[in-house]
């Protein structure tokens, strides 16, 4: 019985999105972590407060996705073997400097846009509106946190 009366063909490719999604966030997350325990310099009480806010707000993000994929009836991935082998993010080293941090994030922005944006164009063409509604959210949020890191380099 489809309750959700979607089209599991193509919730399918939703969902190898949604699993990419999660990967990316997953990666993302971590290097958060990562340079809210090394940051060091001028801009360390800034930074050290803004990288653990961004990495609460992505381990809520990091549920969501995994919900909407057990939602739409499918097991996430989680596993870190298979988040680093379909992740667009990549890790970075714990050594790099304050701004080098802040445009590594800036970068990673823009891959994980592009994965939102890919992933909402399969939810509407499943007319998948529960995805494509948070999805939609998700990326007028990261628009503006970058905005907001790209003039802090300034």
């Amino acid at each position: 019985m489809n309750i959700l009366n979607l089209d599991q063909n193509k919730v399918k490719e939703t969902i190898k999105e949604l699993n990419t999604l999660l990967a990316d966030y997953h990666l993302y997350y971590q290097k958060l972590r990562n340079f809210h325990w090394n940051i060091v310099g001028e801009n360390f009480f800034t930074l050290h407060v803004k990288f653990e806010e961004m990495y609460n707000d992505t381990l809520i993000k990091i549920d969501e996705i995994a919900e909407r994929i057990l939602t739409l009836k499918h097991n996430p991935i989680s596993n870190y073997t298979d988040y680093l082998e379909v992740s667009h993010i990549k890790e970075s080293p714990h050594s790099l400097s304050d701004t080098e941090m802040v445009k590594t994030l800036i970068e990673d922005h823009g891959k994980i846009i592009s994965q939102l944006r890919k992933t909402l164009d399969k939810a509407n063409d499943s007319n998948d509106e529960g995805t494509a509604d948070f999805i939609t959210g998700y990326i007028a949020e990261l628009e503006k946190t970058t905005w907001m890191l790209e003039a802090w380099t300034k």
